[in-house]
């Protein structure tokens, strides 16, 4: 790989003897690894073989898969950056947890976290791009999670609603990407000497934002796919200069992780705490990661009742009409008690009815993409439930099932009509491949109407 002259010549002087192993790794194949989801029913029933695990993980695997496969289509598995595995790993999830991942597209780790949340809590996955943030979604919902909210928003707006509100926040910063230069060689192009320091500028104000948002108490995991440490080392010695309640806390390292260098940046000892994953020494990508925790206090609740602004205040109501609600009770009596939701624990937006838990916080007046769970459409006088639903159920959560054949789930995918051997009860049978739910579809007779989302079917022949 042809490397900028600068770039080697920074790194040549930061590394010394080291730095022509490093700069012959970017000439390197970048190996691929894949996770299995544990919110999915028999999630290691997959085709892929779990003989290589991640030893930095719960659920990773060195490995290919295929996004044209049954078990990527359904959830199962989960192709990601091993480096990326790594930063997900140190999100301490406990019961009732309150998470944020601020920059999280195409959400990898946005869905790592979520399968370790196991439905528990709150996880809010965001992220500024609108068309990254429609990816974000996608890959959101074919995990199954029931707690995860997908927002479209800035940091600065997100502080204002979510003051001082998440346990954890994960900010893997927008960076110069040298981690990524073998991966993805077109990044090359975008690399300048002064690239690094424009980043740096931008993860110092996203911090910011992320600090307004984070409980007193709380954890902040901070990283990033390069290797400057104007955007590694540096960013978090200004953040312990700046927020004196801040600490770097110790990390778990595995083979090939290295400390973070504190003479890259002030000398604070306490950089030593973070992580480095070099290429020429890990098996994955360059990637930095840093936790640091707040030792505020939780500031005790006042007593005085909140003054109220003067002027009209302007409600927005996404409750269900009578019609509604009779529609969602009706389809709804096939599923399991686990979905049986309370009337307050629903919303509608337009036509489209979610599930989203009442003590959760007031989204009106954020942008988002996935306000909860979407559960499905209200159409003329009938409910018409969600792919995103299929995918969140275990094979015993729906009253009508039907087993399709690979062939079948493979020409489904593709929006084909299914035709039957034998006529099945009529209305709406939620389709399971290989003892994994896949989508729903809707019986009439020997044939099943197709209702995969036009936007995701197959155009070549699935796997």
């Amino acid at each position: 790989m042809k490397l900028p002259q600068e770039f080697i010549e920074k790194y040549t002087k930061l590394l010394g003897d080291e730095a022509p192993t490093f700069l012959a790794s970017f000439d390197q194949p970048s190996e691929k690894g894949f996770r299995i989801n544990p919110l999915k029913n028999q999630f290691r029933q997959v085709q892929y073989p779990l003989t290589d695990p991640v030893e930095y993980t719960k659920s990773g695997y060195y490995g290919t898969v295929s996004g044209r496969s049954l078990e990527h289509q359904s959830g199962y598995v989960y192709s990601q950056d091993l480096s990326a595995m790594y930063v997900a790993e140190n999100v301490d999830v406990r019961a009732g947890s309150k998470i944020l991942d601020l920059c999280a597209a195409p959400g990898g780790k946005s869905t790592q976290v979520a399968s370790a949340m196991d439905n528990d809590g709150l996880l809010v996955s965001n992220e500024i791009s609108h068309s990254r943030a429609k990816i974000l979604a996608e890959n959101v919902e074919r995990i199954g999670a029931r707690n995860v909210v997908v927002l479209n928003e800035t940091p600065a707006k997100l502080a204002e609603s979510f003051s001082q509100y998440f346990d954890q926040i994960l900010v893997d910063a927008p960076c110069s990407g040298e981690g990524m230069f073998r991966k993805d060689h077109q990044a090359v192009s975008y690399w300048n000497e002064e690239y690094p320091h424009q980043c740096s500028v931008r993860q110092r104000e996203i911090l910011t934002s992320a600090l307004e948002m984070l409980a007193p108490g709380g954890s902040l995991i901070y990283s990033t796919c390069t290797f400057a440490p104007e955007e590694d080392e540096q960013i978090i010695a200004w953040l312990l200069e700046t927020y004196p309640s801040l600490q770097v806390a110790e990390i778990p390292r595995s083979q090939g992780m290295d400390q973070g260098r504190p003479e890259f940046a002030n000398g604070e000892p306490s950089l030593a705490k973070t992580v480095r994953l070099w290429p020429h020494h890990f098996r994955g990508d360059g990637h930095f990661v840093a936790k640091l925790t707040d030792n505020r206090q939780p500031a005790s609740a006042s007593n005085e009742p909140k003054k109220k602004k003067k002027g009209k205040k302007k409600t927005v109501k996404h409750g269900l009409t009578a019609d509604q609600w009779e529609l969602w009770n009706d389809f709804a009596q096939n599923l399991a008690a686990k979905f049986q939701f309370s009337h307050a624990d629903l919303r509608s937006y337009g036509d489209h009815l979610y599930f989203y838990r009442h003590d959760w916080p007031d989204l009106s007046k954020l942008k988002f993409m996935r306000p909860g769970l979407l559960l499905g459409e209200f159409k003329k006088k009938r409910f018409e439930p969600s792919y995103t639903l299929a995918l969140a159920l275990h094979p015993d959560d729906y009253q009508q099932t039907l087993e399709f054949s690979h062939e079948q789930w493979a020409a489904y995918v593709h929006g084909d009509t299914v035709q039957l051997t034998e006529q099945a009860p009529k209305g709406w049978a939620l389709l399971i491949c290989e003892d994994k739910p896949f989508a729903f579809g809707k019986v009439v007779g020997q044939t099943v109407k197709n209702f995969f989302p036009k936007g995701l079917r197959f155009l070549k022949e699935p796997l």
